[in-house]
């Protein structure tokens, strides 16, 4: 992406923190432009420095906030009546100083000064943000700042886990960077991967800043079956006819500002699927397809998505082709949809009539996988239902061709839509029901909307991806309507008998890239503060007069529940060749139950928590009665606690012998008390920022910034703009 910037620079002045009325605290901070380091959020979850300006007797002193100095080009970044301080977008120099200044209400000449040194911070993902490659195999990873001029660079390094660290396995080339006046500061690297491979690893490529604060990585799949994915291959332009799971989207998707357009969006081409008389048609997002039910049927839907060249529409330029036309969406606004879903009739021969999706088929001679369509065969084109612990996989054009594990089924998710790519003016707030919870790291990011979800082991249609983001632990979550339910949506809104089944051929297994779920590891890696282990403390001693070896109670002991990361668990160790009842809670501590043997627990060698993998499924009695719970408590749930966005039923990862209610929870609005159980039933809890369409965007740039200046073209003045794909802003997950 191409931005023109101008000048560079900085300033500093004298500081003075204290006064002989107030403070002002911090005095002196340390941020990037993602606001890494900084001590707050706003309303909006969006990262912010928050500055105090107190009196000696602790209260806040009524003051007037004001900046100066900061960057010739960008300015000081801003301030509100709060003190909220939030950084400029982008830099012209390695670093700059702005003044942050604090004057008495009552007395203005009385003042105080702190000042915010600002760094550049990376602009969006490595690019890639995720690739599998085999013994010997290399790839090269891009890193952008946002700074244009300077000479501040990117390090690179290896670890085994995402934020840095040591370990890694193969080798890094030299780093080389480039430095312009007019565009963002590049810099790129060459992974090489091991000579031999003795196990499936992930391994991480870390990029820092000139902020120790902040990182970004790529994610390296080293697989002994000697696969080669890079997703960059979903983003380029397409021979014809061209293949799905590839990049995408309305050419009308972008944003202006007077006649140039400051902004454009990508999502996924996910699927192909036919009428009764054999006309095909792309399946995509609403969101996506038709931009949030602004968009006219007749549309031109392109390939590859704008964001992927340069904002320039087809008919502006060249890169992109039309591979169809909009048709018709499921209105977002209708209280009778329940998907976000649109169609395109596509254009002769700019589609393969197979419906092939990349890298959806088998391994290749030279480690890459074939496009192939998907199966169909089990279940004449309909799609199957999706259950617990199902292994899926989707083809997207951010994060390629991953897999995940469905999480949660029967989601009620309310999920944000906006009208402008900085999200400032929301459009609606739309709760769909029934919906398909998906996890693992990196299954998903921005752009992969629109992504046909399949079962692995078959191929065959479950669902069709349409929002997500990533949990506190780093998990990737994504959300997908039901592939029969969308199917069916669509066929009743043609009506005249139209029935719409998926356009795929013989049923097969996908070369599933699984990046793992970190989940039970970061709930298991949480500190419990002295309050929370005195309580668990308390309750283990009730909990020992349950052991009792001829009912399979083997023992207990103190552990961390993985259903509520934070909070203690009494550990119950059971005979794993019985199911003795174990109660929710013991003395208000939640139970953790661990199947093992009489010898581990003598010995000292039993677990101490279960895993993903080892989740026996649950019966059929077992989740009808989950389920008639969550839709009974759901609905008021949502209502009155606005902090849970989504509620589902799962398993527990405390005892994965049970149904869970699975919760998600505004990261910014957590509630001071969280229920351990609803309605009979365990409560998972997952802690992330609210659903939009993707997973979050970037600071809004000044007008004058924009990808390859152009005309709007003949774009009628005032239509309003949808956006789902934008680089992100890091840090403000």
């Amino acid at each position: 992406m191409t931005v023109f910037l101008v000048g560079c620079g900085g300033t500093a002045a004298p500081v003075s923190a204290t006064n002989s009325l107030f403070s002002v605290s911090p005095g002196v901070s340390e941020i990037d432009t993602n606001c890494s380091g900084c001590n707050a959020t706003n309303g909006s979850g969006v990262a912010v420095l928050r500055f105090r300006a107190m009196q000696s007797n602790g209260k806040d002193a009524g003051v007037t906030w004001s900046l100066a100095g900061g960057d010739a080009g960008s300015g000081a970044g801003a301030i509100n009546a709060g003190g909220q301080y939030t950084p400029p977008s982008y830099l012209t120099a390695d670093r700059v100083q702005v003044l942050v200044t604090a004057a008495l209400k009552s007395n203005p000449s009385v003042r105080a000064t702190a000042t915010v040194t600002v760094m550049p911070g990376f602009l969006q993902p490595l690019s890639p943000e995720n690739a599998a490659l085999g013994s010997t195999g290399s790839l090269t990873i891009t890193g952008l700042l946002a700074e244009a001029g300077g000479n501040a660079g990117i390090h690179f390094a290896l670890a085994d886990a995402p934020t840095g660290g040591s370990g890694g396995r193969g080798s890094l080339g030299a780093t080389t960077c480039q430095h312009e006046s007019k565009t963002f500061t590049s810099c790129s690297v060459t992974y090489y991967a091991p000579a031999t491979l003795q196990t499936t690893e992930v391994t991480y490529v870390v990029a820092m800043a000139s902020n120790p604060n902040a990182t970004v990585s790529t994610a390296v799949l080293l697989n002994t079956a000697g696969v080669a994915s890079n997703p960059a291959a979903h983003q380029d332009q397409l021979a014809s006819p061209m293949l799905l799971g590839s990049s995408g989207g309305n050419n009308s998707d972008f944003d202006v500002h007077g006649n140039t357009i400051v902004d454009c969006c990508s999502a996924t081409l996910g699927a192909l699927i036919q009428d009764e008389s054999g006309h095909q048609y792309l399946l995509g997002n609403n969101h996506a397809l038709a931009r949030s039910d602004h968009a006219s049927v007749g549309d031109a839907v392109v390939q590859p998505g704008l964001i992927d060249n340069n904002c320039t529409p087809n008919g502006d330029g060249g890169g992109t082709a039309p591979v169809a036309a909009l048709t018709s969406w499921l209105p977002l606004k209708s209280p009778h949809t329940n998907a976000d879903a649109a169609i395109a009739e596509v254009n002769s021969h700019m589609v393969d009539p197979s419906g092939s999706i990349l890298e959806l088929g088998a391994r290749q001679a030279n480690g890459t996988l074939a496009a192939a369509p998907p199966g169909i065969s089990s279940s004449g084109g309909k799609g199957e239902a999706a259950s617990l612990q199902l292994r899926v996989a989707k083809s997207g054009r951010t994060t390629g061709l991953t897999c995940g594990g469905v999480s949660a089924i029967g989601v009620d998710v309310s999920v944000d839509y906006y009208r402008d790519c900085a999200e400032t003016r929301p459009y609606l707030t739309r709760t769909f029901t029934n919906q398909i919870g998906i996890s693992g790291n990196h299954f998903s990011d921005a752009g992969d909307s629109g992504a046909l979800v399949v079962d692995a082991g078959n191929a065959e249609p479950v669902g069709l991806y349409f929002a997500g983001g990533v949990d506190v632990a780093g998990v990737s979550q994504g959300m997908a309507s039901p592939a029969p339910d969308v199917l069916s949506e669509l066929s009743a809104q043609a009506g005249e008998g139209t029935t719409y089944t998926f356009v795929g051929g013989a049923d097969h297994a996908v070369s599933c890239l699984s990046y793992g779920n970190g989940a039970v590891h970061a709930a298991q890696a949480a500190v419990l503060g002295d309050a929370e282990i005195a309580r668990v403390q308390e309750s283990l001693a009730l909990a020992r007069g349950m052991v009792n070896p001829a009912a399979g109670i083997l023992g207990v002991t103190m552990g961390k529940s993985t259903d509520h990361p934070g909070q203690g668990a009494v550990i119950v160790y059971v005979d794993e060749n019985g199911y003795p009842s174990i109660p929710n809670t013991i003395g208000g501590v939640r139970t953790m139950v661990v199947p093992t043997n009489a010898r581990a627990v003598a010995l000292g060698a039993a677990p101490m928590f279960n895993t993903v993998s080892s989740a026996p499924p649950l019966s059929g009695s077992t989740l009808s009665q989950a389920l008639a719970v969550k839709r009974q408590v759901a609905p008021g749930l949502m209502r009155q606690n606005p902090a849970f966005f989504a509620i589902g039923v799962g398993q527990s990862l405390d005892n994965p012998r049970e149904a869970a209610l699975i919760i998600y929870v505004d990261r910014n609005r957590i509630p001071a008390s969280l229920p351990q159980t609803i309605g009979g039933l365990r409560t998972r809890y997952i802690i992330m920022n609210r659903l939009h369409v993707t997973r979050s965007f970037a600071v809004p740039f000044e007008p004058r910034i924009h990808c390859m200046p152009h005309s709007a073209g003949s774009r009628p003045a005032g239509t309003e703009l949808e956006d789902f794909f934008k680089p992100r802003s890091l840090g403000r997950l």
